[in-house]
């Protein structure tokens, strides 16, 4: 019998990363505190270790931010654009010069494993600046007509499930265009967005032109009703998004919405099982499901259901949960306390309404916020799991007969976000993708993302693209 080998613990370095005990507001180029003097603790999710204290902006702090912007946008919406150009290439070098700082900041912040962080966010991140910067001087040539001229003042709210990626999403179309910017980061996850306005400084950008506010949905709600406030970007739930969508209803603000998600991964009987139980992993264990466009409605072809669920056991069996820094783990922790409330109840109402549960044999550390890797079997599209956003690592897995069936219980569903199709027909491919109501439709491979590819859903998934040459229009007065 071959000897069994255990992981030895590989952590990565906290020393990498200095963590000030207090951070203020980024408003026109300067930290500040909180008109009011507010602050709000920031956690480690995998320890409950209180990480840093946060200035909490208020109404008045958004008001100032916005102002800020506001002046900083006539001399940078007058730049050549080959001149922003300039700033978005050092922004983006020096995110790469200090991805491993930043890479643990996130882990230590977010709870998602090292390994993700280190090899999915970071050089996503760099690669959106840099993509953006190539536009900056070809806005002429991008489709939207001759001289396209900016907005104004971009405010935007970004989600705690990828802090840094998502405000490179939104803050590189923004300047590329000549706008600027009020970003508001999630509550639990500020600190990147803080390192990010180091970043700004140290990459020369004129004052104001990005403004960074800490705090609740009070801020973020503040910043969207500014009456200065030319364009609003959100990601996160559907049912903030929908408040959004009211309050701006009848300004002229232009909107984006990136919202929920409940993506099919759709598994045909002539998929490669090996490839496609990998596929499936990654697509909702990927940042413990804490993902818009997750793959949490698993449809498998019913003649190979049970050689694919046996063998997704077997590959669930092998994943590490546990420290996030560290090298080996696979499941790192969930967001925040309330998160993993939500997560919890959804599983147990799975269970209540009949569905069968399961999870591998998970050991879960003592502190922080922890949930094993969860399938539902026996599913079907009336209960909740398979209906819900549980933004979690929690699978659901239901069969089908024909392809018919396949795009018909693929579709039923609010969201609209993302699927994914396994199969070695390429004909079959293309007309399934054709039918399935979603933003984004992976063939063969689950949450790979790029910044010259648009990226956003339909029906309750929100409306408008981000990434590649779309994405430029949300910024544009076109």
């Amino acid at each position: 019998m071959a000897p069994v080998f255990d992981y030895a613990p590989a952590p990565e370095s906290r020393s990498v990363v200095d963590i000030a005990p207090s951070y203020g507001l980024f408003i026109d180029g300067e930290f500040a505190e909180a008109a009011d003097g507010k602050v709000f603790k920031t956690v480690s999710p995998s320890t409950e270790e209180v990480l840093s204290e946060v200035a909490e902006a208020g109404e008045a702090d958004v008001d100032r931010a916005v102002r800020a912007a506001r002046k900083a946008f006539e001399k940078w919406s007058a730049l050549p654009g080959s001149e922003r150009a300039k700033y978005l290439f050092r922004i983006a070098r020096i995110i790469q010069e200090r991805s491993r700082e930043l890479a643990v900041l996130e882990t230590l912040d977010n709870g998602k494993p090292i390994r993700e962080t280190r090899d999915a966010d970071l050089p996503l991140v760099a690669a959106y600046f840099f993509y953006y910067a190539g536009w900056a001087d070809k806005l002429d040539h991008a489709g939207y007509g001759a001289d396209p001229r900016p907005l104004g003042v971009a405010g935007q709210v970004i989600p705690w499930n990828f802090p840094l990626l998502m405000l490179a999403w939104k803050i590189a179309p923004a300047l590329a265009t000549g706008n600027t910017v009020v970003l508001k980061p999630a509550e639990t996850t500020p600190l990147s967005a803080l390192f990010f306005a180091d970043i700004c400084r140290q990459a020369g950008l004129p004052r104001g032109v990005v403004n960074i506010l800490t705090g609740d949905g009070r801020a973020g709600a503040a910043l969207i009703a500014h009456p200065d406030v030319n364009k609003v970007a959100f990601t996160g739930s559907t049912a903030v998004g929908k408040e959004i969508a009211r309050t701006v209803a009848g300004t002229r603000k232009k909107l984006t919405l990136e919202l929920g998600g409940k993506g099919a991964n759709i598994v045909f009987d002539d998929a490669p099982i090996d490839q496609a139980v990998e596929g499936i992993v990654n697509g909702i264990f990927f940042n413990q499901g804490q993902v818009c466009c997750a793959g949490s409605r698993l449809l498998v072809q019913e003649s190979i259901h049970d050689e694919l669920l046996d063998s997704l056991k077997r590959r669930l069996s092998t994943l590490r949960l546990g420290d996030p820094l560290d090298k080996n783990t696979d499941i790192g922790a969930i967001n925040s306390a309330e998160q993993l409330a939500r997560i919890t109840a959804l599983a147990d109402r799975g269970e209540a309404e009949g569905a069968e549960r399961w999870s591998p044999a998970c050991e879960l550390p003592e502190n922080g916020y922890w949930f094993a890797p969860t399938l539902f079997t026996g599913v079907t599209q009336a209960h909740t799991v398979a209906r819900d956003e549980i933004f979690g690592p929690v699978l659901s897995v239901l069969t089908f007969r024909t392809p018919d069936e396949a795009v018909a219980k693929a579709n039923n569903t609010p969201y609209g976000l993302s699927a994914g199709i396994w199969t070695e027909k390429g004909s079959r491919i293309l007309a399934v993708a054709n039918k399935l109501r979603a933003g984004v439709v992976w063939s063969n491979t689950f949450n790979k993302f790029d910044p010259t590819s648009p990226f956003g859903g339909y029906k309750e998934s929100g409306f408008g693209r981000e990434g590649g040459r779309h994405g430029l229009e949300a910024y544009l007065d076109v």
